[in-house]
C-alpha cells in the first residue's frame, strides 16, 4: 500500500512478483546473471513475467467457472506443482530461451485464511489437473484464480557450447544454488486495489479486462526499484 507505482499492465495491481534468478557458469568458472526477455506482445517492456488469472484453463476462451479473489490477509505455501516439460534443466542449447512456469493452488476450504504450515486451508484439484478441468476436492470446495506465472530467460547468448563446462554438464543455475532445475520457486504478494480483481474475475474475460484500468508499457517501465545491495555479481566465481 506504499508503493506510488506499478510496473503492471493493470494499474490496479500492486502485487509483488518474485521468482529465482538465473544464472550461466562459463567453463572458466564464472557466473553471468541471465536476462528476462519480454514475451510476445509484450515486447518493450523491461523483462518481467507475463502473470495470468484464471477461471478455467489458458486455452479455455470462455473462462466461464465462479472463482473467488483471495481474501485480505490469505497466506498459503505450494507444496508441490505439476511437472513441466523438462524435470530439469534442458541439457541442450534453446534457441528461444528457457521459459519458467510456476502454477499455485487453485482450491480453498473456504473458511481459513491460513493454516499452521501455510498448506492445509489450500489444495489442488482432486482429480486431473486445472487445465483439464479437474474438480477442487470436498474439503476445498472454493474455486480461487489459478495464478500462473511465466518468465522466459534470454539463453540464447549462452548457446556457444565452447562456453558450457568442458564436461557437457548443463551450465545453468537458479540463484538459489540449484543447478539441477528442480529448486525454482515463486513468491506471491496480492496488492489489488479494492474489489478491482474480484470484478474482473467475474466478467469472465479472457485477453483483455475492459473494467480494469490499463498503463502503456512505457509507463510500466518507468515503475523501478532502487538497488538495495549495490554489488556487481555478474562475472564472480
Amino acid at each position: 500500500k506504499l508503493s506510488t507505482c506499478t510496473s503492471c499492465q493493470f494499474t490496479e495491481d500492486f502485487s509483488n512478483y518474485w521468482t529465482a534468478v538465473m544464472f550461466f557458469r562459463a567453463r572458466n568458472g564464472t557466473f553471468k546473471r541471465v536476462p528476462q526477455i519480454a514475451q510476445n506482445g509484450m515486447e518493450g517492456t523491461n523483462g518481467g513475467m507475463v502473470v495470468y488469472y484464471m477461471s478455467d484453463a489458458l486455452f479455455d476462451t470462455a473462462q466461464k467457472s465462479k472463482v473467488t479473489a483471495f481474501k485480505p490477509g490469505f497466506r498459503m505455501l505450494s507444496q508441490a506443482s505439476r511437472a513441466p516439460e523438462y524435470i530439469s534443466f534442458p541439457p541442450t542449447p534453446c534457441r528461444g530461451g528457457i521459459m519458467a512456469n510456476h502454477r499455485f493452488p487453485t482450491c480453498w476450504d473456504g473458511v481459513n485464511l491460513d493454516s499452521p504450515n501455510h498448506r492445509d486451508h489450500v489444495a489442488y484439484p482432486e482429480t486431473g489437473t486445472f487445465e483439464s478441468g479437474g474438480r477442487c476436492p470436498a474439503s476445498h470446495p472454493v474455486r480461487l484464480p489459478q495464478i500462473l506465472l511465466e518468465t522466459v530467460w534470454d539463453t540464447r547468448a549462452f548457446n556457444n557450447k565452447e562456453d558450457w563446462p568442458a564436461d557437457g554438464s548443463q551450465p545453468f543455475f537458479w540463484s538459489s544454488g540449484d543447478g539441477s532445475g528442480f529448486a525454482n520457486h515463486a513468491d506471491y504478494v496480492f496488492g489489488w486495489e479494492g474489489d478491482s480483481l474480484q470484478r474482473a474475475m467475474d466478467a469472465h474475460t479472457y485477453v483483455s479486462a475492459p473494467m480494469l484500468k490499463t498503463q502503456t508499457i512505457a509507463q510500466q517501465n518507468k515503475c523501478t526499484v532502487r538497488d538495495f545491495v549495490r554489488e556487481d555479481f555478474s562475472g564472480c566465481k
